[in-house]
């Protein structure tokens, strides 16, 4: 009996059907970088049947829009998949939103407890290379004091503290974190 070792066998095991990856499970992962990010929040493929494509829009307008570049998009999914397409089929019939927990969350910096405001240093104070560790962690420790000067005293730990998180947490973030 002879062994093989364990990259041989694996290669044999991705060479059999039952190990290759679905095609449609190939194209939802392709689909983002082929139709771009706007387009593929407002589009969703369903399923292939009979090398039809199908693709949930969330307006009548996108599924306009995406049925005029649709041979542009055949040629891009045929090129990167196994199996090729033969069209593609926009509809708002099947469309659903996603639920909440799934939406981006778009985080507008100015409305987090945190926010400084906008604090920039002049090309002149930050270094081009820095050498080690050490003078990274010196650079980095000058521009934190220059940040936090003038910043309110949490009342707890007396370091320097973002208005916000006092307003919010009556303390800094990480005694409010001590405190939960």
């Amino acid at each position: 009996m002879s062994l093989k070792s364990v990259n041989d066998i694996l290669g044999v095991l991705e060479q059999q059907a039952k190990w290759q990856e679905h095609p449609f499970q190939r194209l939802l992962q392709l689909w983002p970088d082929i139709v771009g990010k706007v387009a593929a929040t407002h589009t969703r493929p369903l399923s292939i049947q009979r090398d039809v494509l199908q693709v949930a829009t969330s307006s009548a307008a996108w599924a306009q829009n995406m049925t005029f570049g649709r041979t542009t998009l055949l040629l891009k999914l045929n090129q990167k998949l196994s199996e090729p397409l033969v069209d593609i089929r926009f509809s708002t019939k099947d469309w659903q939103p996603l639920p909440d927990y799934l939406q981006p969350k778009t985080v507008i910096p100015q409305e987090h407890p945190s926010y400084l405001g906008d604090v920039s240093f002049s090309c002149s104070q930050v270094k081009p290379a820095i050498e080690s560790a050490t003078t990274a962690f010196e650079s980095w420790a000058k521009r934190m004091q220059v940040r936090s000067h003038g910043l309110p005293l949490c009342p707890k730990c007396q370091s320097p503290t973002p208005p916000g998180e006092l307003q919010r947490w009556q303390v800094c973030y990480v005694c409010a974190a001590k405190q939960f």
